[in-house]
């Protein structure tokens, strides 16, 4: 993966920003960062947008800047010339791609038709953009264009919000979500930067979608697991299901048949998406215990423990 986009991938968030005032740039982008994200598109629809994006990268060089609605080759070289890591095109321009590719810049076009993918991919693009999204059908049409292309991730923006951005990070398909939701113009003009850090923040939560999965209950040996799991359920009438590391109490319990990680058990959380999550704790300096991350049969992230206890549970992270 090209470094540019390990931001967006890790996020599955891609603010999309109009800025009219070029000094309004730094405190939007560290309203962006408070609330936990490192990246931020500015479209080239206004005279200051190449003094935001400047300005941005001076201030926050760790940030990843891109500049979108670029649909010219001097939108390019401007773009490149103001510090941006990479740029967005609304729509596929093979020419664009072209000069990108020639001097040295990454770009996502828009992309909507399998004939506009066919050119894409032979140019060897991989990550595209899809706008506008809801218009055209949502993730049930980028579903079908990814049934004969494989290998490519789509960015999509138009008509998202809080709404709806759930359901299309649900899916590797999905790079990241695109658009203004978070810091709409309004937002921008009055300064509102504690709603905007608010509304990243809440962005994130959706992207990563942490939620109780189950408590698993370790025990020494399987008849001690099956004595634990048969008297829960005889209690809360639930029905057992015996597997071959451990039984479950309905959904939520699980008594495994060893000792396993975490001195009393483990707790286990769902996630929309466990490598998001394996590059969230990460960030945040937490440690996974690498043994136990585990792909699925399309080689996608499954689950994971981290190395930290809380009351004597493990933490378990896994894709439902």
């Amino acid at each position: 993966m090209h470094n540019v986009f390990k931001a967006l991938e890790d996020q599955g968030i891609a603010p999309v920003v109009s800025i009219n005032n070029y000094e309004k740039a730094k405190p939007l982008a560290k309203a962006f960062l408070d609330g936990g994200i490192t990246s931020i598109e500015i479209v080239l629809r206004t005279d200051d947008a190449l003094k935001a994006i400047s300005l941005v990268k001076e201030t926050y060089p760790h940030m990843t800047v891109s500049a979108g609605t670029c649909i010219t080759q001097k939108n390019v070289d401007d773009a490149k010339a103001a510090g941006a890591d990479y740029v967005v095109s609304p729509g596929y321009n093979q020419e664009i791609v072209d000069y990108c590719q020639k001097i040295g810049v990454e770009i996502i076009p828009g992309c909507i038709t399998a004939s506009e993918l066919d050119r894409g991919i032979s140019s060897g693009i991989r990550y595209f953009k899809f706008f506008p999204a809801e218009q055209h059908g949502g993730f049930n049409t980028i579903k079908a264009l990814c049934g004969p292309y494989k290998n490519i991730r789509f960015m999509p923006t138009g008509g998202l919000d809080f709404n709806n951005i759930g359901a299309y990070l649900s899916n590797p398909e999905i790079l990241a979500c695109g658009g203004s939701y978070m810091a709409k113009s309004h937002l921008i003009e009055n300064e509102e930067w504690r709603i905007i850090t608010d509304n990243c923040r809440k962005a994130m939560d959706i992207s990563l979608g942490f939620s109780l999965a189950h408590v698993g209950i370790n025990n020494e040996d399987e008849e001690a697991a099956l004595n634990v799991c048969r008297t829960i359920a005889d209690i809360f009438r639930l029905p057992i299901k015996n597997g071959h590391s451990s039984a479950f109490c309905g959904t939520d319990v699980e008594c495994m048949k060893k000792m396993f990680y975490g001195r009393n058990g483990h707790i286990g959380f769902k996630t929309r998406s466990v490598e998001r999550s394996k590059a969230y704790f990460e960030s945040k300096g937490l440690t996974i215990i690498e043994e136990s991350y585990k792909t699925d049969k399309n080689g996608l992230g499954a689950f994971f423990y981290l190395q930290n206890e809380v009351g004597g549970f493990a933490l378990h992270v896994l894709k439902v």
